[in-house]
């Protein structure tokens, strides 16, 4: 482990976890990268607007961060009415959780985008003057229309661009399907949107489209949940806004450089949720390339790193990959390199060394696999074929179960009836409620970190 952080940035940590060791003719090599930041502070050292020691924002204050929240104002959010009351509650629950200094907007989606405040095209500077401003806003709010969540984004991103700060952040809330513009639109506006801004997203209710809801905090590096009870909204809307308070650098990536011969696999983080970041490499140079990583606070996340070596003879040894963490540039400055850990081959004729699979590589594989027999368990309950998600689910409350997932399990005893944990057995339940599926689905990603 190498820890290059300057003062001015929380200081990054990068461990690497592995069985280094490969038998004759062994090729695929795993390890596991825990990256940690420290130093930053929940709320990134600055204290939370309302706080005693909220800072007043001084005249041409440039704000490090700036956030866009966008609220669902389709005509489904008046059925019921409390709907949109908690939605307007929730937004300015999040507004008021804004530190001062932080430039922010409210955008009102329906099958267009409309700006609710500041409404100039601009972001407001976040003081006592504008999060008041925005409630009153707020309170104009009605629901009418229908759902175009791609022109939401579209616009968020032209506001948030309007800023010259680091952090970079959305919230979207929506209620329904994404009815109003075909799928590829949406997919074209989260291309654009990517790497440009971070974005949580919550569905609201059980009307919408689990899918839809978690393709948008893919592609753009944030958190997807259901709030199935709208009194439920506020609370998350609060923590969310929280979390992204805390945010102190933006744009970090995994650097993954490989020698001659070495091919990777696959890139994907395993915690606190399954990504994978595969497809998403950017060249960076010979041999190496880039993986978004997003906004870091202080925060531990797991990397899993799959690399296939040349063979070689027993008692030979490679560095198979090395991985850093990388700030991009500043205006015509040079990228800084955070932190550095290491990923070894060593071919050895001891069996029980190279045939010893490492406890993270094992725990981190096994909740890519129980995240993947959710989704297909799921997917073949709806297309009616009971066998194979029978097969499928049985398998996810075993992996569950194994690894300490209790949440999961929770999750997934909603859906079948558990007969034995250990071997898999279960039974679909007759009746399932929409909320109890789509929670399962939405939070199948989420991961427990190993017991170490």
């Amino acid at each position: 482990m190498a820890n290059f952080s300057k003062s001015n940035v929380p200081q990054f940590s990068v461990d690497v976890y592995q069985n280094e060791y490969l038998p004759e003719g062994g090729r695929e090599v795993n390890g596991i990268v825990t990256v940690t930041s420290t130093g930053g502070g929940t709320t990134g050292g600055i204290p939370l607007a309302g706080s005693s020691a909220s800072p007043t924002t001084p005249p041409g204050h440039s704000p490090n961060a700036a956030v866009v929240i966008m609220v669902d104002c389709s005509g489904s959010m008046d059925y019921p009415p409390t709907k949109m009351r908690n939605a307007r509650d929730a937004t300015a629950a999040a507004v008021d959780t804004l530190r001062d200094g932080v430039a922010f907007a409210v955008v009102a989606g329906t099958h267009v985008a409309k700006e609710v405040f500041p409404g100039n095209g601009a972001l407001a500077v976040a003081d006592a003057n504008t999060r008041a401003q925005a409630k009153d806003a707020l309170r104009r709010l009605s629901a009418g229309g229908g759902t175009a969540i791609g022109t939401w984004l579209r616009l968020a991103d032209r506001l948030l661009s309007s800023a010259d700060v680091p952090i970079r952040h959305g919230i979207l809330l929506t209620d329904g399907r994404n009815e109003h513009e075909a799928p590829e639109d949406l997919r074209a506006a989260l291309d654009s949107c990517a790497g440009r801004f971070t974005c949580d997203a919550r569905g609201v209710g059980t009307d919408w489209e689990v899918k839809e809801v978690t393709a948008v905090s893919s592609a753009l590096l944030g958190t997807a949940d259901i709030v199935a009870d709208p009194a439920g909204l506020a609370a998350d809307f609060t923590q969310m806004m929280e979390n992204a308070m805390g945010k102190e650098v933006a744009d970090v990536a995994l650097r993954l450089w490989t020698p001659v011969g070495v091919e990777i696999r696959f890139v994907k983080q395993v915690a606190p949720t399954v990504e994978d970041l595969t497809g998403r490499r950017t060249e960076a140079g010979p041999r190496a390339g880039d993986y978004p990583t997003g906004s870091w606070g202080d925060e531990s996340r797991d990397y899993h790193v799959c690399v296939v070596v040349p063979e070689a003879g027993i008692g030979q040894e490679m560095l198979a990959a090395r991985v850093s963490l990388i700030l991009p540039a500043a205006q015509g400055g040079a990228p800084e390199v955070l932190s550095q850990g290491l990923i070894r081959a060593v071919w050895t004729d001891d069996m029980v060394a190279s045939t010893s699979i490492n406890p993270q590589v094992a725990h981190y594989t096994g909740q890519a696999e129980l995240a993947q027999v959710i989704q297909q368990g799921l997917d073949a309950r709806k297309s009616g074929d009971f066998d194979g998600a029978t097969s499928k689910l049985g398998r996810a409350v075993q992996l569950a179960a194994s690894s300490g997932n209790a949440d999961t399990a929770k999750l997934l005893s909603k859906v079948v009836d558990v007969v034995d944990a250990a071997t898999g057995t279960v039974r679909l339940k007759a009746k399932v409620t929409d909320a109890d599926e789509m929670t399962l689905e939405t939070r199948s990603t989420k991961t427990v970190r190993v017991k170490k």
